[in-house]
C-alpha cells in the first residue's frame, strides 16, 4: 500500500515513478526559493535509476518494498561529525526491522543485514556550508515484499522472505521516521559529545559480526581479522591474527560473505 500524503504523520510526496528518490527530493529542495520542511519524504514505487554505496545500483521490484529519501538540515552539526548521521538512520531501520527478527544488524558503514543477508542499503549525501552540514538527504532500500529477486546481486532478503508474510509498507515507513526523528531531536538538544559517545555505543552493539574473527579483503587482498571499534569519524578498525590494527575509510576494505 502507497503512504497517502493527506494522512501520514511527515510532509510525504509520493509517486509511481522516478528516476531516483534521492534526485527528485535534491530537485524540490534546489528548485524551491523557501526550504521545505525537515523530514519532508520522497516515496517512489519504482527506481529507474536507484543508487547505492559505490555506484551499485538498487533492484526493487515494482510495487513490494520501500524507497524513499527523506530532508534534514543539520546546520548545528560540524562537518567532521557527519557519520553520526549515518549512525543514527541505521539505527533507527535496524530497531524497526528487529521487531521481526533478532538477527538484524548493521553492517559497516550502514548497510542492514539478516544473518548474511543484505536487506537495506542506505545512501547519504551531505551538502556543507564551511564547518558545518547545510542539507542531509537519506536515501534509503529496503526489501519488504519482495518474494524474488533476479540481479547479479549476491545476497538479497526480503522481510516476507524472513517472516513468511506481507507487511504494511506505509506503517514500516512511518515508524522509522518516528525513530529517526527521535534520535534527530536527541542529536540537537543533548550535549554532543556524551550523545555521540552513547549513539556510538548503540551502534557498536548493532554491528554485524562484531565478534570473532572474520575474513576482509584490501588492496593487498585476503586476511582474517576482529572488529575493534568505529571511530568518530567512521573509520573501521579491524586487529588481524598477527594482532596488528588496521585502519579503514569507506571503500578500501570489504567483508568477504
Amino acid at each position: 500500500m502507497r503512504p497517502c500524503p493527506d494522512t501520514f504523520p511527515f510532509p510525504l510526496v509520493a509517486l509511481d515513478e522516478t528516476d531516483s528518490t534521492n534526485q527528485h527530493l535534491s530537485r524540490l529542495c534546489n528548485e524551491r526559493q523557501e526550504a521545505i520542511a525537515e523530514f519532508t519524504t520522497v516515496v517512489a514505487e519504482f527506481q529507474t535509476a536507484g543508487k547505492g554505496q559505490r555506484g551499485n545500483t538498487w533492484e526493487a521490484e515494482e510495487g513490494k518494498n520501500l524507497l524513499f529519501s527523506f530532508v534534514l538540515y543539520p546546520t548545528f552539526l560540524e562537518a567532521r561529525r557527519q557519520f553520526i548521521l549515518s549512525q543514527i538512520v541505521s539505527l533507527a531501520i535496524k530497531e524497526e526491522l528487529s521487531r521481526w527478527s533478532d538477527e538484524i544488524t548493521i553492517k559497516w558503514p550502514n548497510d542492514i543485514y539478516w544473518k548474511d543477508k543484505k536487506i537495506c542499503g542506505i545512501l547519504i549525501e551531505n551538502d556543507l556550508a564551511g564547518h558545518n552540514i547545510a542539507r542531509s538527504i537519506s536515501g534509503i532500500g529496503i526489501n519488504i515484499n519482495q518474494e524474488l529477486f533476479h540481479s547479479d546481486a549476491p545476497n538479497p532478503v526480503s522481510l516476507k522472505q524472513i517472516t513468511g508474510q506481507e507487511h504494511d509498507r506505509s506503517s514500516i515507513l512511518a515508524h522509522i521516521l518516528r525513530r529517526v526523528e527521535i534520535y534527530y531531536n536527541s542529536l540537537r538538544m543533548e550535549d554532543p559529545d556524551a550523545y555521540s559517545s552513547e549513539i556510538a555505543a548503540r551502534y557498536a552493539r548493532s554491528l554485524y559480526r562484531r565478534r570473532g574473527l572474520h575474513p576482509y579483503e584490501d588492496a593487498n587482498g585476503k586476511f582474517l581479522a576482529r572488529l575493534l571499534r568505529v571511530e568518530q569519524d567512521g573509520r573501521l578498525i579491524l586487529e588481524d591474527e598477527s594482532g596488528q590494527e588496521r585502519q579503514y575509510l569507506f571503500k578500501e576494505v570489504q567483508y568477504v560473505i
